[in-house]
């Protein structure tokens, strides 16, 4: 039992800010997340032995009722004995009485030590507990931090890193300067038609006059 509560003492009870500050250059959720494994292991042992402590505690109590109730019988069976003048019949009854009557007396020594034990371990197993979910709200506090802080770098980076911002500048000046070649070319080729249009029609038109002229 003290090994038990030694190591309770040492993992669960332990100060996380004391281990979190010797380990410093780890990454404290991942820690936090390793003492909280090793604090649910010794929560399920702790639970397993309380458990068994229960079963101790109902199984002394069904052997000090079981004795009890022989005491009484043979004690009965005794002065029944002996009011009937039957010697033999009266120490075989009164030595069982003082046997069982010893029985009695130390199942009911062992009973209340076993609830006292059962008690005590009640206590540390209840505060394990509280200790366990006191550490898990821990870990939640501490990914709500690292989630602001990572959310808030990677934005930052966006937002006021020169790399990130000549990036999209440069990004969109390409963008920009292919769409005036693409606006440049479709103009070229819209005047160069109409061009080509207008000088036909005028020569159509100089060939008609001039054939008039003629006639």
């Amino acid at each position: 039992m003290t090994n038990l509560f030694t190591r309770i003492k040492n993992t669960v009870l332990a100060d996380l800010h004391e281990a979190l500050d010797q380990k410093e250059n780890k990454n404290p959720i991942a820690l936090l997340n390793q003492y909280l494994r090793e604090s649910e292991q010794e929560t399920e042992k702790v639970r397993k032995l309380v458990e068994r402590q229960y079963r101790l505690r109902d199984e002394f109590t069904k052997e000090l009722q079981q004795a009890s109730e022989m005491a009484a019988k043979r004690k009965y069976q005794a002065e029944v004995a002996a009011k009937a003048g039957e010697e033999e019949l009266y120490q075989f009854a009164q030595s069982e009485f003082q046997q069982y009557a010893a029985r009695v007396e130390r199942l009911s020594a062992s009973l209340d030590q076993v609830k006292g034990q059962l008690g005590e371990l009640e206590r540390k197993y209840e505060e394990m507990k509280h200790k366990l979910k006191d550490m898990q709200l821990r870990r939640m506090e501490l990914m709500g931090r690292e989630n602001v802080t990572r959310a808030n770098q990677r934005m930052n980076q966006v937002l006021d890193s020169n790399t990130y911002s000549d990036k999209a500048f440069s990004r969109f000046k390409e963008i920009e300067n292919y769409l005036d070649g693409l606006e440049h070319k479709v103009n070229s080729s819209y005047y160069r038609s109409t061009i080509d249009a207008r000088v036909a029609e005028l020569e159509k038109n100089i060939k008609l006059e001039e054939s008039k002229s003629i006639s």
